[in-house]
């Protein structure tokens, strides 16, 4: 009984492959619902986590770890969908405390673009966008609570966003391990993959943010 205690204990929260292998489907529930509602959850590896765990679950990973897919999805949603509503709750309750005690200068920068990003693309289309940039993803929620924004508008804006990106990435992952065979071989280079087409949006941002002052600078 201490052998699989202690493995626990030694779980690498920032992989992937670490928490799966430790928690199985239940820790994916608890780590989406960690990173779209706590603010302490902005480090976690949300989209790889989805991507392998879809992976995981055509009984291609090392070891013959294997996971069902429908409880995936069940619980991967609903992880998704309670933090994201339970981070706005805070943030309409809280305000703008919790950041603003937040001493992370990546946190702060993570809330300056959801700020950007409810500005430029209105609360429909940044709600669901920011699902897909990290450390954005997890301040855009208590964000629109302190911002006001109105409770059925992000509800169904959010519910919308979580569904499509934590269902989509279990379902690519899932669709790749079906149909590559020994795709366990390129796990680490396709996380990487994930990892970096997760940042784009991010990028795109910042690099549109810097063009924009740019051009107000010698304008």
């Amino acid at each position: 009984m201490a052998a699989p205690a202690a493995s626990r204990l030694a779980v690498n929260i920032l992989s992937a492959q670490s928490l799966l292998s430790a928690f199985g489907v239940l820790g994916v529930g608890v780590v989406l619902f960690a990173e779209t509602g706590l603010l302490i959850g902005f480090f976690l590896p949300g989209d790889s986590l989805l991507f392998t765990a879809g992976l995981l679950c055509t009984g291609t990973a090392p070891g013959g770890l294997r996971l069902s897919l429908v409880p995936l999805l069940l619980v991967a949603a609903a992880g998704a969908l309670a933090g994201s509503q339970c981070g706005y709750l805070i943030g309409r309750r809280a305000g703008g405390a919790l950041l603003a005690r937040s001493r992370s200068a990546r946190l702060h920068e993570g809330a300056r673009r959801a700020e950007e990003l409810l500005e430029r693309y209105g609360h429909a289309n940044a709600i669901v966008l920011a699902r897909f940039v990290p450390v954005v993803r997890t301040v855009l929620n208590p964000l629109a609570g302190a911002l006001r924004v109105p409770i059925r508008t992000f509800t169904v804006w959010q519910a919308a966003g979580g569904l499509l990106w934590s269902l989509g990435l279990i379902l690519a992952g899932y669709a790749l391990g079906s149909s590559v065979p020994n795709v366990d071989r390129y796990l680490l280079p396709m996380v990487a993959v994930i990892v970096a087409l997760s940042l784009v949006p991010l990028a795109a941002e910042v690099y549109r943010s810097r063009r924009a002052k740019t051009k107000e600078a010698h304008g």
